[in-house]
């Protein structure tokens, strides 16, 4: 968004001056007022589809690339206050990206809360940190991009903006047609169907080729600053232009650290953030009388324990048992959840963790039904141990299949 933003604020900074700035300047103020609007609607209101909502967005933004392709092209043809409608089409789709992108980030302290339970804990200072980082990230990304195409030909800035549009309407496209499908607004089609699934599970392709289209910009900014020759006919004015250059390639250094970070992120930090967790073996119990036995002496360190039994088919069926925090009571249930399947539940910091979906478990809540909990199954406890019943575990083995 913050790209394509710059891209298209410059091209009309450039091209139409005041005028053109001031339809950027509202396209983005309007964008951002609707953009907290719908946010604060799709997390207290259901009255926000956000499939619909979205398509109806796709619709109006391809409709202004057209037009701003059309009135470009017509150019000189456009008089008075009709020389404005290119500008004013880029405005309206910059408002567009704003208030399709701002709603998800501004719901994210909002999903983090459903998890954390309060904005006091450390978990969520990290996260609302990390947002503040992204967004300065990529505020400056986007800055550093109007700076570097205020420096370049009227010509070159309109390529990369028609360029950088296209990427966007391509990508919207395919998400239009895989809401539609899902909305069952078009009848099924295998072509169709094979399109939105390739642009959904190579969405990031659609982010490269938008930083790529962008890199243009400072890389043509370096190799030229090694070959200034702009004339001067005394030292200030050649002190000047040695200054404005070396503007420019500091813009152009900010535009390539944001990018590369960008890379690193969505490349090497995505991987290590979701590698998968290997799951802790599980412990040797007894089985006595029909019912694996869990002494106290190896569950009363506060940490997760697994176990299981493995049945006549082969299927191990796994169990986790944890003493609750300053109690002597214990959380038990199925190493797996109704959401999630059998995926199992890692120890992390003390706190137990879904190894699927990330969500934090409150261990005062395991062995209790809701949410992301292991599956209740039954267990007792006599002279100091935990029995847990074989036939309370075989009923569950289709879960570990």
């Amino acid at each position: 968004m913050m790209l394509l933003v710059g891209l298209m604020a410059s091209y009309i900074c450039f091209t139409y001056e005041k005028t053109g700035t001031r339809c950027m300047q509202c396209g983005i103020g309007l964008g951002l007022i609707a953009g907290i609007v719908m946010a604060w609607m799709k997390n207290n209101t259901n009255m926000v589809d956000t499939g619909l909502w979205n398509l109806r967005i796709y619709a109006v933004s391809l409709a202004c690339f057209v037009l701003f392709l059309l009135f470009t092209a017509l150019g000189r043809r456009l008089g008075g206050a009709r020389a404005l409608l290119p500008s004013a089409m880029l405005a309206v789709s910059a408002g567009l990206l704003i208030l399709y992108a701002l709603p998800d980030y501004l719901s994210y302290p909002h999903q983090i809360l459903l998890t954390e339970k309060t904005v006091f804990s450390t978990a969520f200072l990290y996260r609302l940190i990390g947002m503040i980082f992204g967004l300065i990230l990529t505020f400056l990304a986007g800055l550093a991009v109007y700076k570097c195409a205020r420096s370049m030909e009227h010509g070159t800035v309109l390529l990369l903006v028609c360029l950088a549009l296209l990427v966007n309407t391509a990508k919207q496209a395919a998400a239009s047609i895989s809401i539609m499908l899902a909305k069952r607004l078009i009848p099924s089609n295998h072509t169709l169907f094979v399109i939105a699934k390739h642009a959904s599970n190579y969405s990031d392709l659609f982010i490269y080729l938008t930083l790529a289209i962008a890199v243009v910009l400072p890389v043509i900014l370096w190799m030229r600053s090694f070959h200034v020759n702009e004339p001067y006919s005394n030292p200030a004015e050649h002190r000047k232009i040695r200054a404005k250059w070396r503007n420019r390639r500091r813009w152009s250094t900010t535009y390539l650290v944001c990018g590369l970070l960008v890379v690193l992120t969505m490349t090497a930090v995505n991987a290590i953030v979701n590698r998968k967790v290997e799951l802790s073996p599980i412990e040797d119990a007894e089985v006595v009388d029909g019912n694996v036995v869990v002494p106290f002496e190896m569950v009363s360190d506060g940490h997760l324990h697994r176990f299981g039994y493995t049945t006549e088919n082969g299927v191990t069926i796994r169990f986790i048992v944890i003493q609750k925090p300053n109690s002597s009571s214990y959380g038990i249930g199925l190493d797996a959840c109704d959401i999630c399947g059998e995926t199992g539940y890692y120890e992390k910091g003390g706190q137990v963790v879904c190894n699927l979906c990330d969500v934090v478990m409150n261990i005062n809540t395991i062995g209790f039904k809701g949410g992301c909990n292991p599956i209740v199954i039954p267990w007792e406890i006599h002279e100091g141990k935990i029995l847990v019943p074989v036939d309370g575990l075989i009923e569950y083995e289709k879960e570990f299949k």
